[in-house]
Order: structure tokens, then C-alpha cells, then sequence
């Protein structure tokens, strides 16, 4: 009973933030849309998407709107600590760092880096790629992978992971780290990408993807939580990774 009391509690300090949101019942959520199939945008410029579609199903359990908004990711983290979005949803690592600043949600999904490169060019290892140049989006876990490896390859640094295929789709570079996910959607699903690349290589430690709020929102990281844990109960989250992923 205490239990039910909480989330209740929490669902109306959530959409009672002010005026507005007691008009509205919406949750501001912040998007880097340029990491498919978690968030991307579609021909008419709306944001799709494994995340997309998660959020859509933990609203309609909460009885509340997620709306969803596409920001770069530059100044994806800023925007919710000087209060212009209430919340992150776009395939944030939990890094101990983030932790020092930031409140996590329960992940959202679980993902490892990979390594894209053309098609007939392989890989063994990270060292492999001494010399060689590589990109991946700026502020990615892939670069601080690629930083961390010191392998000795060229960094290349973009401002999303779409500009770092399209380089090495032109051979302007050799390989581009990203969340793996990403990497077999580039080189298995997008137009215009498919059948030119491949996934060369998997890392192998797990990285947890989460939502991301301010450190004092909690009754907002326990509503989020409580919707995840819903959707999950329900079935519905299983058939979501299956839809975008193939799993």
C-alpha cells in the first residue's frame, strides 16, 4: 500500500511541475536523434525509434506524455541541468563520471562497441587499427574506448555517428566505433550503406543505456522507473527489441 501511495505521490509532483505541465501532463525529454534504431528521425522530420517507441508504451502506462524533442548531442546534457528539458533519452552509457553529475534511470538496454569497416577489411583487435584512421561521434563511449585502447589509430571526431559512416562509406577513413546496435543497423539495414560495410569486431564489456535527469528529480527517475519495470512485466518491451533490433 505504502508502495502504491509513493508512485502516486510521484506521478503528481511529475506532471505538476508547473501550469503548464498541469495542463498538459507532458515530460520534456531530450534527443539526440542521430543513433538508429534507438532514436532517429523519420522522412517527416519526427523522432522514431526503439527509444521512441519505449517511451510511447511507458506513457500509455503511466497515463503521461514523453515529448520527445531532438537536440544535438553537444548540448543534449546542459539542456536538462539548466532545466529546459526534464529528462535524457538518447542511448546514454552509465559512466561513473556521469554518475558524479547526473541520476540514471534502470537501464534501458544493454549494448558493447563495435568496429565498422568496408566490406573484405578485418580485424582481430583494437591494436589492429594502429595507423589507421577512425571515427566515431564526438563525446560517444566509442571514442573514449578507442582514447582508453591507445592503439596508436587516428581519432576522428563528428558530430554525429551518420557523418562518421558517410566518411568511411567515401573512404576518407578506415573504421568508425559506435554502440553495436548502430553498427549492424549501418551496415545491415541503411539505405545506401548496406552490402558496402560490416561489423568487423565486437568489444566485449557490456555497457548499460539509461535515462538521464538532474540529480535532485528523483521522484521523476522512480516514475521513469516504475514505467520500464511495467513495460517490461507486460511483454511489450521484448516485442519493441525484436522490432528494431531483431532480437
Amino acid at each position: 500500500m505504502m508502495r502504491r501511495v509513493f508512485l502516486l505521490a510521484a506521478l503528481m509532483l511529475v506532471i505538476g511541475f508547473g501550469t503548464a505541465h498541469a495542463e498538459t501532463k507532458v515530460i520534456k525529454v531530450a534527443s539526440d536523434c542521430n543513433w538508429p534504431p534507438m532514436e532517429f528521425l523519420s522522412d517527416d522530420k519526427k523522432p522514431m525509434g526503439f527509444t521512441t517507441d519505449l517511451l510511447a508504451a511507458m506513457g500509455k502506462e503511466l497515463g503521461v506524455k514523453f515529448e520527445q524533442t531532438n537536440i544535438a548531442w553537444d548540448g543534449i546534457f546542459s539542456s536538462v541541468a539548466a532545466g529546459k528539458f526534464d529528462m535524457v533519452a538518447s542511448s546514454v552509457t552509465i559512466t561513473e563520471e556521469r554518475k558524479k553529475m547526473y541520476l540514471f534511470s534502470d537501464p534501458q538496454y544493454n549494448v558493447v562497441q563495435a568496429v565498422v569497416m568496408p566490406k573484405g577489411k578485418n580485424i582481430k583487435s583494437l591494436a589492429d587499427l594502429k595507423g589507421l584512421k577512425v571515427g566515431g561521434q564526438i563525446g560517444t563511449t566509442g571514442i573514449f574506448v578507442m582514447e582508453k585502447a591507445n592503439v596508436g589509430a587516428q581519432i576522428k571526431e563528428y558530430e554525429d555517428v551518420g557523418l562518421a559512416m558517410e566518411e568511411l562509406k567515401n573512404g576518407r577513413i578506415d573504421a568508425v566505433v559506435c554502440d553495436d546496435n548502430v553498427a549492424t543497423y549501418y551496415a545491415n539495414v541503411k539505405k545506401g550503406f548496406e552490402n558496402s560495410m560490416h561489423v568487423a569486431l565486437k568489444t566485449t564489456e557490456t555497457e548499460q543505456l539509461a535515462f538521464l535527469f538532474n540529480k535532485d528529480n528523483t521522484e521523476l527517475c522512480a516514475l521513469v522507473n516504475e514505467g520500464l519495470k511495467r513495460v517490461k512485466a507486460s511483454g511489450k518491451y521484448d516485442e519493441l527489441v525484436k522490432k528494431w533490433m531483431g532480437e
